[in-house]
């Protein structure tokens, strides 16, 4: 197995690392209570999913 012959520099590795990025989630407005969710997953808020309740939320106080 090859390995290099010299030490590549902290340039070298910084240049290689920079599309190493985090991206922010892509937030769709929920239909039935208008709160923001991912997209294709349930409403963690109300608990819906393509127009029907799929989880019913209870409420903890």
């Amino acid at each position: 197995m090859p390995l290099p012959k010299r030490r590549h520099s902290k340039t070298r590795g910084a240049k290689r690392r920079t599309h190493w990025k985090l991206s922010k989630p892509n937030l769709v407005e929920c239909p039935h209570c208008h709160e923001p969710r991912l997209s294709h997953q349930i409403c963690p808020h109300c608990g819906w999913y393509k127009g029907r309740e799929v989880v019913a939320i209870t409420e903890t106080k």
